[in-house]
């Protein structure tokens, strides 16, 4: 049987090089590593090549080279993974490429109006046979699979609390810095009565240890939108991300006042140096980070619940956390799973078993509490 093949676009950046990493786990598998730099994606070969299970192959390929979507076709991998962002300014040229190739979409979006948008492929998708599949990352896809399993055995749901929080020595890549800074300020969705902007205010959410207390602020994520209508009541969504470091925290908060007050139009201009200005810091904290959902609501007998499931990481591995989800959806699309076939926001489509199962040799682990 020929080996199943997966072309990882940016598969040598900060979260491409991670679920390479992860894919070389799964026996079977075609790894093509891609990105605009053919030297890079040769390098990060040759550093899995001896413990990989799967074979790799290094390729130069541009997302915005104009054949494109001629290269992707000559190569014609069974399922394309899209790890390039930020997604907030993108458009849907690579997942119509890949539609247009006959070639399963994953991406790695956390970018809310990216995501939520990507219905609009779906009878291209569902034309071709193939699936189309956005947000494969900590939000909405982890976050969904947690409140699915929480919400179960609730009459009605009243409030969905979500939040991450990444240890400050955690390395942390230039996409996911433009994309924070993005939102930064600006309002966000939520309910009547309860406006937000990116960023500006903040509470505090106790983790388990090592990583302990920590200081969240309201961002901008699919789940803001997403969430409030799949499940009965339409709960109120919150979510927070936060940084370990109070004082790289409360700049955080300062820069959204700025930018809300309109002293600033957009930070993300300014990732760079904001950037190189926080990673001077990285010595200091420490390398765990955390991410919780809450689901508040009633039970049996009008009993008022909350859940909680948390996940921490140490020693640096949270930022394989995003890469998670497609490497379980690169198994269901191999195993032939005709229920993803179509285009549609990564909400629902895993559970926390798969996610576990894609946790094996990182140091992360899941728990759950109730109370009440």
């Amino acid at each position: 049987m020929p080996a199943y093949r997966v072309l990882v676009l940016g598969g040598y950046g900060f979260f491409g090089s991670r679920l390479v990493e992860r894919l070389c786990r799964q026996p079977g598998l075609e790894v093509l590593v891609t990105g605009r730099s053919l030297p890079q994606a040769q390098a990060r070969v040759q550093r899995l090549q001896a413990s990989a299970v799967s074979s790799l192959r290094a390729l130069a390929l541009d997302i915005n080279a104009p054949d494109f979507d001629a290269q992707l076709r000559s190569l014609a991998p069974a399922v394309a993974i899209h790890t390039c962002g930020p997604f907030q300014s993108q458009s849907y040229r690579v997942a119509e490429a890949c539609i247009e190739a006959r070639a399963h979409y994953i991406d790695l979006a956390d970018g809310r109006d990216f995501v939520c948008g990507i219905h609009r492929l779906d009878a291209a998708a569902r034309e071709a046979g193939v699936a189309v599949l956005s947000g494969a990352s900590s939000v909405p896809a982890l976050s969904s699979a947690a409140a699915d399993h929480l919400s179960a055995g609730f009459e009605r749901l009243h409030r969905i609390d979500i939040g991450i929080s990444p240890g400050n020595k955690t390395e942390r890549g230039l996409s996911t810095v433009q994309a924070i800074l993005s939102y930064c300020g600006k309002p966000l969705p939520a309910a009547a009565g309860a406006l937000r902007h990116g960023w500006v205010g903040r509470w505090a959410h106790r983790y388990p240890a090592p990583v302990g207390l920590r200081w969240l602020s309201p961002c901008d994520v699919p789940d803001l939108a997403l969430l409030p209508q799949r499940y009965p009541g339409q709960p109120e969504v919150r979510f927070g991300a936060g940084l370990e470091l109070k004082l790289l925290h409360a700049g955080m908060n300062l820069m959204a006042q700025l930018a809300r007050w309109g002293w600033v139009r957009d930070w993300s201009r300014h990732a760079n140096w904001l950037k190189r200005a926080s990673d001077a810091l990285r010595h200091f904290g420490t390398d765990a980070g955390a991410m919780h959902v809450c689901v508040t609501g009633l039970q049996a007998l009008g009993r008022t619940t909350f859940r909680t499931w948390t996940l921490c990481a140490t020693r640096g591995d949270g930022p394989y956390v995003p890469t998670l989800a497609a490497a379980a959806l690169v198994r269901r699309l191999r195993a032939g799973d005709a229920s993803l076939i179509g285009a549609q926001p990564c909400v629902g489509l895993l559970s926390l078993a798969e996610f576990a199962r894609e946790c094996e040799g990182l140091n992360i682990e899941m728990g759950e509490t109730t109370g009440g």
